[in-house]
């Protein structure tokens, strides 16, 4: 039995979760309906409770991501994935805050070019959106593909990143 401690942030977006152990992030729950009770559902056999103080460093961070001040994450995770997910998604952080890659290009980054679907289903079961910017990955035509939150909310991420690209570069 684990200890899951969980604590809102609300964002332009909608509120997210975002849930810790001891050891660091352990899932961010997008905008949806009922969070907490997935989450609940997802730990079933863990004490799942409300704690701010071991998620105030993923809040603040959090918080400066959604006001463009923060480009990358510097937490400790507590990530459960295969091998291969985690080289996946440790590609996945690579792309650099603003711009998008191919599920092709992170296939051939982690030297598995014909891995394109393993790489989107690692992808989809990325537990810990934003902090690991899934919705940064598309489909290699430019096509916006499935996101946990939803394809528009990965439209709406994508785009508000680039604007704050867009607000920070001298032309």
């Amino acid at each position: 039995m684990k200890n899951i401690f969980y604590s809102f942030l609300e964002t332009q977006f909608g509120p997210l979760l975002i849930s810790s152990t001891e050891k660091g992030v352990k899932r961010i729950i997008l905008p949806s309906a009922n969070q907490l009770q997935r989450l609940k559902q997802d730990f079933k056999d863990d004490e799942v409770s409300e704690n701010k103080t071991i998620n105030e460093k993923a809040v603040c961070q959090l918080r400066e991501y959604f006001k463009g001040e923060r480009k990358k994450f510097s937490l400790s995770l507590d990530l459960e994935a295969t091998e291969f997910q985690k080289k996946v998604l440790r590609a996945v952080q690579k792309v650099s805050y603003g711009t998008t890659r191919s599920y092709k290009y992170i296939a051939e980054k982690i030297g598995r070019p014909k891995a394109v679907r393993a790489v989107g289903n690692a992808n989809r079961n990325n537990s810990l959106p934003i902090i690991i910017p899934c919705h940064r990955i598309i489909g290699s035509d430019g096509s916006m593909t499935g996101y946990g939150g939803g394809i528009e909310l990965k439209r709406k991420l994508l785009e508000f990143e680039k604007r704050q690209v867009r607000e920070y570069t001298c032309l």
